[in-house]
């Protein structure tokens, strides 16, 4: 593959997250059995889905020292 511009490399879909990757060098031996773009879409969690930590849920809500009750005015 050298000297090769980089619009003529192959190109192959990752089945986790469906965009196209371009060959790389370090995978010059192997791009027969390459089959995901990152090892997080080998994990099964891909760019922009990671998993957050159960403390920091959005649906809950935390302030900067803690839970805040919201207090509306009966009057």
């Amino acid at each position: 593959m050298r000297g090769v511009k980089k619009e003529n490399l192959p190109v192959k879909t990752c089945p986790t997250c469906r965009r196209p990757f371009l060959w790389r060098k370090k995978w010059a031996r192997c791009w027969d059995e390459v089959r995901f773009c990152s090892d997080a879409c080998r994990k099964g969690t891909p760019r922009g889905k990671a998993q957050k930590s159960p403390g920091l849920r959005a649906d809950r809500n935390l302030g900067p020292t803690g839970p805040q009750v919201l207090v509306s005015s009966l009057t």
